[in-house]
């Protein structure tokens, strides 16, 4: 993964359509077997629960994106499931490799090449999710919004505004 400081990530815009971003990150997972690829680790029953939890809530709020763009790493794409379990048919999934080792400027580039849809759901893995709302909303909103950090099963609902990207609203367990 490359290095990018949070600093450098405020001259990478996107502007809107999409107008609304959710970056979701994946549920907990176990810990690698032996012989077992990071890749091919499963969430926990408590990572199923909690990715469960989360996706009923965000249903309840009305948080349905138009498309899930999902890391194909295995515990990214079960807590993508459970967000398909709660979304319209409609609604579009795409597993793309390049967001298991991503950077900053992956994930931002692909939501920025998402012109066709209003809304665009990143389901992936931190820190890199963590640093791409920080390039979304400012430094000083993330560490206010998030004092510990992003959590696992965490959903960030970020909005379009004419002052720029804002943190709507933040769904856990």
């Amino acid at each position: 993964m490359s290095e990018i400081e949070p600093r450098d990530l405020a001259m990478i815009s996107i502007s809107p359509p999409p107008s609304r971003i959710y970056l979701l990150r994946h549920a907990e997972a176990l810990q690698a077997a032996p012989g077992q690829k990071d890749f091919d680790r499963p969430l926990s029953d408590n990572g199923y629960a909690a990715a469960e939890i989360v996706a009923d809530e965000a249903a309840d709020k009305g948080y349905k994106p138009d498309l899930v763009i999902s890391s194909t790493a295995l515990r990214c794409r079960q807590t993508a499931e459970a967000i398909r379990r709660v979304v319209t048919p409609s609604t579009e999934f795409r597993f793309v490799d390049e967001l298991y080792n991503g950077s900053p400027d992956v994930y931002l580039s692909l939501i920025a090449a998402q012109t066709d849809q209003e809304s665009v759901m990143l389901v992936a893995h931190n820190p890199v999710i963590e640093l791409t709302l920080a390039a979304l909303i400012g430094r000083d909103a993330l560490a206010s919004a998030l004092p510990r950090g992003f959590p696992t099963a965490g959903l960030a609902v970020v909005d379009s505004t004419p002052s720029g990207w804002v943190l709507l609203d933040f769904v856990t367990e």
